[in-house]
């Protein structure tokens, strides 16, 4: 594999021919890169010159400490000039430049994508979000009445309420079970999953993380129990990719959606969803499309008149991924989560996390409840009073406030966090 200084130096070189990427934006990776070295990703996780110079490739508002990442993250500012330029290019004659130039392009996002994910271009289609991918999937599939599908009280809303809409247009049965809130472990993920199949069941749904608590799905492992009974899976990606490392061959799902302006950091509206190739001619496009294109992936992609800067700043985004690297990240990621988080559990037997904390069971999304504290008031108080942004996830199942900070949040403001945290803690919110 080409290592991340000599990708850097290429993109450097290329840079006439990439006008994506502003000279500053060159100088910061360039920079990072080289204080980075050989060194392993574990001890780059901790070197905060480093992190200094990827935070610098962002133009962020430092008037408010943004942990809700996991929500929407920022763009690297060399994305959004891409982004930009390409939508005034547009604007000056839509019909030659936006569809006779710039659309085609798609084309390039798609073999980069394919190439991150490890599989066909001919089984990427690019999408805006993976509530859309996974529709596609979710509306797409024949079902007879009777049939079953299974996911989990904890799968995200926008799913649950497609899967309920097919149950009341298509009379399918529409299971949902409950996992322990963190999971023991991950045979007992699997052993929940495999006990709800029956003869009727067709698909498993799954989220690869969890939203509401950051668990990391054993997919591959719940993928070859639901092969063994003919079951197909939907994986739902969408806090998952570009957050850790992972290709599409060691997840072996039939299905993937997910979001890029999340841990991909690229522009606000995309996404992608990967669909193995045998089975696109089953599952029916969302929109309508030709006979000619029931084998084929571009189907998924029929939503009328859309600006092409989005998904053609993909390619960027996913160049300043590629420049950290993806084991990079998620051990900086992992190291924030613990650095807050491992404080509050030792300072008192009132705070417990929801999150997983051993390696690949979470990542940069931690839960965290505190006994005694309301879970929204604090959110609020956090929010009000000391300008941070959390998000309390209130739910049936339990009370806890989700804290996600990505590659740009700085130690201070993480230490910060955990002050106030503290002063909660002893004084309470009010």
């Amino acid at each position: 594999m080409q290592d991340r200084r000599r990708f850097v130096t290429s993109m450097l070189n290329a840079a006439v021919a990439l006008p994506v990427m502003n000279s500053r934006a060159f100088r910061h990776l360039e920079h990072a890169t080289r204080i980075a070295g050989k060194r392993p990703a574990t001890a780059v996780a901790t070197d905060e010159d480093y992190w200094g110079m990827i935070r610098r490739s962002f133009d962020l508002d430092d008037t408010v400490i943004n942990l809700n990442n996991g929500g929407c993250s920022p763009a690297p500012t060399h994305v959004l000039d891409q982004m930009i330029r390409d939508i005034r290019f547009s604007n000056e004659l839509p019909v030659e430049h936006m569809w006779g130039v710039l659309e085609p392009r798609i084309e390039s996002v798609r073999l980069d994508l394919a190439r991150e994910f490890a599989c066909d271009p001919e089984e990427m289609a690019i999408t805006r979000n993976a509530s859309e991918s996974n529709e596609n999937v979710i509306f797409g599939i024949d079902l007879e009445p009777g049939d079953e599908i299974i996911s989990t009280t904890q799968n995200y809303p926008r799913m649950v309420n497609a899967w309920m809409q097919r149950q009341r247009r298509n009379k399918i049965v529409f299971k949902q079970i409950k996992l322990p809130t963190p999971p023991p472990s991950d045979d007992e993920v699997v052993a929940a999953f495999e006990a709800a199949i029956t003869p009727r069941t067709k698909m498993i749904e799954v989220m690869h993380v969890s939203f509401m608590t950051g668990f990391i799905a054993p997919v591959r492992k719940i993928v070859n129990m639901a092969r063994r009974h003919n079951v197909e899976v939907l994986v739902d990606g969408a806090h998952a990719f570009a957050h850790f490392p992972f290709t599409r061959d060691e997840l072996e799902c039939d299905y993937y959606g997910t979001s890029l302006h999340k841990w991909c950091m690229a522009p606000i509206g995309t996404g992608f969803l990967y669909v193995r190739k045998e089975k696109i001619p089953h599952i029916w496009g969302m929109y309508s499309d030709s006979p000619d294109e029931d084998a084929n992936i571009r189907k998924y992609e029929e939503i009328g008149t859309h600006p092409a800067a989005n998904h053609n700043a993909i390619s960027v985004a996913l160049a300043f991924h590629r420049s950290i690297g993806a084991e990079r990240k998620y051990a900086r990621l992992v190291y924030l989560r613990d650095r807050w988080a491992k404080r509050l559990l030792a300072a008192s037997d009132r705070v417990h996390m929801f999150t997983p904390m051993e390696p690949m069971r979470g990542g940069a999304i931690g839960v965290v409840g505190i006994n005694g504290l309301d879970m929204g008031k604090l959110g609020g108080w956090l929010h009000d009073r000391h300008h941070i942004v959390t998000t309390p996830m209130v739910t049936p199942e339990f009370a806890g406030l989700r804290v996600t900070p990505s590659v740009y949040t700085s130690l201070d403001e993480i230490d910060y966090f955990g002050d106030r945290m503290m002063e909660a803690i002893r004084g309470g919110v009010s």
